[in-house]
């Protein structure tokens, strides 16, 4: 009942009589994974909804769903967005290796660390006034000399090819198997712009590997 006003409610403002892809934000302990299920499959079947999602699950969690899903001939969720980037990457254990079997494609969010793999934080100065490292304790959890370290690497390395860090973390992500989008955030314009650009810099498996060395050390 929920989740069928939601949607409705969602159409209204968005004057559209369908939503592309629909994604349940975390694992609901306290509802059955079937009832969630069965209602996603009727938003499916009743043409409000043309695909759904998940978001923040666990492998298992993702593999329950669409195991019952299978079983009940329902659909099945075909994403998942989680948190993911070049220092953040406990997804690769399980979730994407799931998501590789199952083919169900992967969409990062948070890909530039807040703020930190834009290579304007320095060691020296920190965040930047009005960034949101200047204010987040989960950001400045990144603000490390090792990492410090890797970032001054890899945006001379993006440098040496024409490009920017943030392009770097943003093309890195989308080299990465099952990624099929990236979520971007910001605060201005011209960072969408910026972030764009990284769609048109397909990293070769080789600038892949040397990435990941960088990363390594």
């Amino acid at each position: 009942y929920h989740i069928m006003n939601g949607v409705e409610a969602s159409l209204r403002r968005l004057q559209s009589d369908h939503i592309d892809l629909y994604q349940m934000h975390r694992w609901d302990p306290l509802t059955p994974i079937e009832e969630t299920m069965r209602a996603l499959d009727d938003l499916v079947s009743s043409g409000k909804v043309r695909y759904i999602g998940a978001s923040a699950y666990a492998a298992w969690q993702l593999a329950q769903a669409n195991m019952l899903a299978d079983m009940r001939g329902w659909s099945r969720f075909v994403t998942v967005q989680s948190h993911y980037h070049m220092l953040e990457r406990e997804v690769e254990k399980e979730v994407i290796p799931y998501c590789q079997a199952e083919n169900v494609g992967f969409i990062p969010y948070f890909p530039l660390a807040g703020g930190f793999l834009t290579g304007k934080y320095t060691r020296e100065a920190g965040a930047p006034e009005g960034s949101r490292g200047e204010s987040s304790q989960y950001v400045q959890a990144y603000m490390t000399d090792a990492n410090y370290t890797k970032v001054e690497k890899l945006t001379t390395w993006a440098q040496e090819r024409e490009h920017t860090m943030a392009e770097l973390a943003h093309a890195w992500l989308l080299a990465q198997p099952q990624v099929c989008s990236v979520i971007s955030g910001l605060t201005r314009l011209e960072h969408l712009q910026q972030n764009a650009k990284a769609a048109d810099w397909q990293l070769t498996a080789e600038e892949v590997n040397e990435i990941n060395n960088i990363l390594a050390e």
